[in-house]
């Protein structure tokens, strides 16, 4: 009875992984054209066949669409068209996006210049309007690209069910430190190469071979085998897979795009940011596993022998979940 209940207990923590693992903000992209002219692009999650979100851009009073939106849907994102003209350019003006109060995503802004130069916002419920300056400013960029990439790696579901599942094979604090920092080099490698260009794989195969990673993981947990590779040198499979899991951080940030004038602070900001967020994940599950250690003592249970319990059930929910994320995005290749 107790194996039931630690393993419907552990389904009930995994279960948000479940239904959180693709971060899909909408986008909007104004690029510059003529000292005037801009063009628009709108690309909004779809809700289903022939549905989108109900938001909708709020530009200046004073701006005019030269080439009315034209509208589709391109798989699963309603995608929006237009050419709008303001004579003064967009420096000063506000934008604002209606409805966002009323729906939790975020909306990635992108405004390409004529001089290669871009600015960029991140809005969101509590903050659903911006005043264009014209210029990037270094600090924005900083504080925009550090909070885009403390979200993501807090709302990526697989990327935070892969450090996890480190975190358990490898177990002492050492193993863990030199295990995460082998996991962070080797994706900031690859999120630097892909997000500059310089390196290129198709991303569909790449999140297949992510979520593929967390099975493998899982079902090391679950055989405990501790003469394998993985048990005795966890840097090693953390650094492998750490190479792909970077593709997929570089996903997320070719999306959101990067200041031309800015790149650098940009990419080093971006990456802090994952870092921040992975650091506090990895504290909360270290807190959590200190704390359910100390209840089991005090219930006279033994810390080790309890959470030893609950290993079995942890690997097949997290391996269960992670082989329909894998089924579930190989099909995608044909979708």
């Amino acid at each position: 009875m107790s194996r039931v209940i630690n393993a419907f207990f552990i389904y009930l923590l995994v279960m948000p992984f479940a239904q959180a693992d693709e971060y899909r903000p909408a986008y909007l992209e104004l690029q510059q054209s003529s000292d005037k002219l801009f063009n628009m692009l709108w690309k909004l999650p779809a809700k289903g066949q022939g549905q989108r979100l109900g938001l909708y851009v709020e530009l200046p009073e004073d701006a005019r669409y030269i080439v009315p939106a034209s509208a589709s849907f391109i798989g699963s994102a309603y995608i929006e068209r237009a050419v709008i003209s303001r004579e003064a350019g967009l420096a000063g003006a506000s934008i604002s996006i209606r409805g966002l109060e009323r729906v939790a995503t975020d909306v990635l802004v992108r405004i390409q210049y004529l001089d290669g130069s871009s600015e960029t916002a991140r809005l969101n419920a509590s903050t659903s309007s911006f005043v264009v300056k014209g210029s990037p400013q270094f600090w924005d960029v900083l504080n925009t690209y550090m909070a885009f990439g403390v979200e993501h790696i807090l709302e990526g579901a697989d990327h935070l069910l892969f450090v996890a599942c480190l975190i358990f094979i490898a177990g002492t604090w050492r193993r863990i430190l030199v295990t995460i920092t082998g996991f962070t080099i080797a994706h900031s490698i690859t999120l630097t190469l892909a997000a500059l260009e310089w390196v290129y794989l198709p991303i569909p195969p790449i999140e297949a071979v992510i979520a593929l990673s967390i099975v493998f993981l899982a079902r090391e947990i679950a055989l405990d085998q501790r003469d394998t590779l993985t048990w005795r040198y966890p840097v090693a499979v953390s650094a492998s897979f750490g190479l792909l899991h970077g593709f997929g951080f570089a996903s997320a940030l070719n999306d959101f795009g990067l200041p031309q004038t800015e790149i650098p602070t940009a990419l080093l900001a971006f990456n802090v940011g994952v870092e921040i967020g992975q650091l506090l994940f990895l504290s909360a599950v270290m807190a959590m596993f200190w704390f359910v250690g100390r209840v089991l003592v005090k219930a006279k249970l033994g810390a080790h022998h309890g959470l030893a319990k609950l290993q079995l059930p942890i690997a097949y929910a997290i391996g269960s979940i992670t082989v329909c994320w894998t089924i579930e995005r190989v099909s995608g290749f044909w979708g």
